[in-house]
């Protein structure tokens, strides 16, 4: 996986978002049978033969219009322009060369970053030199003619892409080094918790949601192993006025989750909405990426208790948070210690649950017995058939299914064998692949 990040931008109305969908289109998604397991649209990975890259598609750049919507539009362009390592700039063939195109052509030049220039809406490719020439004078090089919607040169473009991104850096792996990505909303105190756990101030504490800019590592040795805690940018709420601002802030949340052996999703206790649409996202995130994942609930010191004060909280979590029933809840409070000595611990368990492997033979006892004790249910007159089953994956525990046919496993009947796994073997905190031939 190259960890490069490319940004599509432009003046409004030049297809940006057509050939987002177009570029995410050549990869297959992963389909979950779970509900609550949710992705923002506005990122995404790109698959081109045999390389991978992070996309960001933008709102129409307009640099004349002085709206506030349209500030706060450019504004996040902008952080997406910072955080890519490539730009894909994008015109219009049908309209041609535009005031605001040069404009927005100077704004790019001063970000001394790769730019392609792409002209879309290209439909026929006997006139492409003669569409193109005008876009010539913006100076950034030979522009690339391409139609987005009729999906016309679009593989040309990926090769482009591919060789203007940045080689891969090779990293030594340690294996006795942990990566923790801790992750939450703003002011969850994420930034405390680290503190508490270093017992040294080395990451800003503060008030300020996004005070935290960018994924901090801190390493630490702890019972002879090291660890490094990954502070991440907070998860900010889109704002009521417009969905587009805000687009970028999960960037840096979904880099650190991606690089991470084990995630710490940590959620506010004293906020009256437990888990929020962000909480989810970034949840189904960890949980897409098949990471060891604990819930930690914060400022536990300043929640009213009553006898079933952390039942009701479980519940609700599990509830909002019905595709990570797997994972482990604690309540801690950063400001007092409470339980987060706990953390290291139980983060280092979910982690070696996460790598854990099964024998074919007794796995093959335990699904014999798991079919005797709840026959699959019948569909059209056919019934599932298991023949064998092998694990053939960590990180997370990965395991194919020989069947009659795949079409007849219902959701409800993978759901049970996940959780006959989860009885037998274990596998806490951690998501399992099923997968059937």
């Amino acid at each position: 996986m190259n960890n490069s990040t490319v940004a599509i931008v432009g003046r409004p109305n030049t297809g940006k978002s057509t050939l987002f969908n177009r570029l995410i289109g050549k990869r297959t998604a992963i389909v979950e049978e779970e509900s609550g397991v949710t992705r923002d649209r506005i990122y995404g990975k790109v698959s081109w033969q045999n390389n991978q890259f992070h996309l960001i598609d933008t709102g129409g750049i307009d640099p004349v219009n002085k709206s506030e919507i349209r500030q706060k539009v450019r504004e996040q362009a902008e952080k997406a322009i910072q955080e890519a390592n490539l730009i894909l700039f994008v015109v219009d063939g049908r309209s041609g060369l535009t005031p605001m195109d040069r404009e927005i052509s100077g704004i790019l030049r001063k970000t001394e970053k790769k730019i392609l220039l792409i002209v879309n809406k290209v439909e026929d490719f006997s006139r492409e030199e003669e569409m193109s020439w005008d876009f010539y004078n913006l100076g950034l090089g030979e522009p690339i003619s391409i139609s987005a919607e009729h999906g016309k040169n679009i593989g040309d473009l990926l090769d482009k892409i591919i060789d203007n991104l940045p080689e891969e850096e090779i990293e030594t792996q340690n294996d006795l080094l942990l990566n923790i990505a801790v992750v939450g909303k703003p002011n969850v105190g994420k930034s405390s918790l680290i503190n508490y756990i270093l017992g040294q101030n080395r990451v800003i504490v503060s008030q300020t949601p996004g005070t935290t800019r960018d994924a901090v590592d801190t390493l630490v040795e702890i019972n002879n192993l090291q660890y490094n805690l990954i502070d991440t940018a907070g998860l900010r709420k889109k704002s009521r006025v417009n969905e587009d601002v805000e687009y970028y802030s999960n960037i840096r949340s979904i880099r650190a989750i991606e690089r991470a052996d084990g995630v710490l999703m940590m959620l506010d206790g004293t906020e009256p909405e437990i888990v929020t649409n962000q909480d989810t996202k970034i949840a189904g995130y960890a949980h897409d990426e098949g990471k060891a994942i604990v819930i930690a609930v914060n400022k536990w010191d300043l929640v009213e208790k009553t006898t079933n004060t952390m039942k009701w909280f479980q519940e609700e979590i599990y509830h909002k948070l019905k595709f990570l029933r797997f994972a482990p809840i604690t309540f801690i409070s950063a400001l007092t210690g409470e339980r987060v000595d706990e953390i290291i611990d139980l983060m280092e368990y979910v982690i070696d649950q996460n790598s854990r492997r099964v024998e074919e033979n007794i796995l093959n006892e335990v699904i014999k017995e798991a079919v005797q004790l709840r026959q699959p249910p019948a569909k059209k007159g056919k019934r599932l058939k298991i023949y064998s089953s092998k694990q053939t994956g960590i990180k997370p525990p990965t395991f194919n299914f020989k069947v009659n046919n795949p079409e007849l496993i219902h959701f409800s009947y993978e759901r049970y064998l996940k959780n006959t796994l989860r009885d037998k073997f274990g596998f806490v905190g951690s998501p399992l692949r099923l997968n059937f031939e």
